[in-house]
C-alpha cells in the first residue's frame, strides 16, 4: 500500500495518532501468554501502522504520530520515511494528561483536533472523516465509545483539563465519566459507532477473523 500523508485540505484539521514502540514485554501484554513477547509486539506495530494508514487515507488534515516512550526510535523513523508524517513526543504523565496536551497543540493550529490510537484496526477512514464533520457542524467534542466501556476516538474544537483530569483510565467506566464532564462542562458533543479494540486473546481471535491486518506489513524485530 503506498501511502502518503496527504496536504490538509477543506475541512481544515490536525489528525493525530497516539502510538508506543513496539518493544516486546512493554505493549500488548494481556496477548503476551497467547503470542509470546516478541510476536505480541510484531502485532502491536502492524496496529500502529495500520492507525497511520487509516488518518492519512481519511484525507481530511495533516497527519502526526505522536511517540512514545521517546522520538527516537527505527521504528518510528522507518513510518516517518514511509509515509511522510510529522513525529512528535508525547508528553509526560498519564493518558489524560497526554491527551490533553496533544489537542491543546493541535489547536493551536488548526480549527479541529482528532486522536486516535493503535487499539482499534476497526476505525475506517470514513470514522475520522464523520469526526470531522461533527466538529465542523458545530459541536464541541466528538467520541467513538469503545465495546469495553471506553472510546477510540476523540476530537474536539476546544479543550479543557476537566475532561481529563480523574478519569479512570483502563476502567470500564471511562465513557461514561467523560459524558458527566462533559455534562458538567455545558459542551455538546456528538458519538459515533461504537467500535472494537484489540487487547486480549477473544479480541485477536476477532481480528483473525476480521483479517483487518492482512495489508499491513509484518514489522521484523531486531534481536536484544
Amino acid at each position: 500500500m503506498n501511502l502518503r500523508a496527504a496536504t490538509p485540505t477543506p475541512p481544515d484539521a490536525v489528525l493525530v495518532v497516539f502510538a508506543k514502540a513496539p518493544r516486546p514485554g512493554k505493549v500488548k501484554t494481556r496477548l503476551v501468554p497467547l503470542l509470546g513477547a516478541r510476536e505480541a509486539a510484531r502485532l502491536h506495530a502492524r496496529l500502529v501502522e495500520r492507525a497511520l494508514q487509516t488518518a492519512i487515507a481519511a484525507r481530511c488534515g495533516t497527519v502526526e504520530l505522536h511517540c512514545a516512550p521517546r522520538l527516537r526510535e527505527p521504528f518510528f523513523a522507518r513510518l516517518a520515511r514511509r509515509y511522510g508524517v510529522a513525529l512528535r513526543a508525547q508528553t509526560r504523565g498519564d493518558l489524560g494528561t497526554r491527551m490533553h496536551c496533544a489537542l491543546s497543540r493541535g489547536l493551536r493550529v488548526s480549527h479541529t483536533v482528532v486522536l486516535i490510537g493503535a487499539d482499534c484496526p476497526a476505525l475506517q477512514p470514513r470514522d475520522l472523516r464523520a469526526a470531522v464533520r461533527a466538529l465542523h457542524s458545530g459541536v464541541d467534542a466528538v467520541f467513538s465509545p469503545a465495546e469495553d466501556g471506553g472510546y477510540a476516538l476523540i476530537g474536539a474544537r476546544r479543550v479543557s483539563r476537566r475532561l481529563f483530569d480523574g478519569i479512570p483510565w483502563g476502567d470500564a467506566a471511562v465513557m461514561a465519566a467523560t459524558r458527566a464532564r462533559l455534562r458538567a462542562l455545558g459542551w455538546r458533543w456528538r458519538e459515533l459507532r461504537t467500535v472494537w479494540d484489540v487487547d486480549r486473546p477473544r479480541d485477536y481471535a476477532r481480528l483473525e477473523r476480521a483479517q483487518l491486518l492482512r495489508e499491513t506489513p509484518v514489522l521484523h524485530l531486531p534481536r536484544p
